[in-house]
């Protein structure tokens, strides 16, 4: 959006001073707020990198997504969706070497539409989880963090 406001207002800035001197304090005020622009969405993305729904919005016992991918630092936040109650528990075999299981897991129900927990990995590997109450059903998923 800054691009766009940038170049339209290019013109009628020249019409008042010269080119020499009004393009390139413009061009530089310019790559200031595309720059700026871009670092905020990077913040903004990597402070939550993925949503996981606890439960499919027709009501199935399952993650959505099952499984996915993120880097190291990133945050996953789970949300209660359907079906509930649902909890987040790691399986302590399946995650990897040096990592707590119940220092990731968050064995409290959640209860209600729209609560949430989160995680933020720093560990590369693959982490499996499950909802207690749903894993006979298959409720299971996977995060891999590179």
């Amino acid at each position: 959006m800054s691009a766009i406001m940038c170049s339209a207002k290019i013109a009628p800035v020249a019409k008042v001073a010269s080119k020499s001197q009004a393009q390139p304090k413009f061009a530089q005020q310019c790559a200031k707020m595309a720059f700026a622009g871009v670092a905020s969405f990077s913040l903004a993305a990597s402070a939550n990198a993925a949503t996981i729904k606890l439960g499919s919005d027709s009501g199935e016992l399952v993650f959505v997504p099952a499984s996915i991918t993120v880097a190291k630092g990133e945050k996953i936040e789970f949300v209660n969706n359907r079906g509930f109650p649902h909890n987040v528990v790691f399986d302590e075999d399946e995650i990897p070497s040096g990592v707590n299981a119940d220092a990731i897991s968050h064995e409290d129900y959640l209860n209600g539409p729209g609560e949430s927990v989160s995680n933020t990995f720093d560990t590369a590997g693959s982490y499996s989880y499950y909802c207690e109450p749903h894993q006979g059903a298959g409720m299971k998923g996977k995060i891999i963090v590179q």
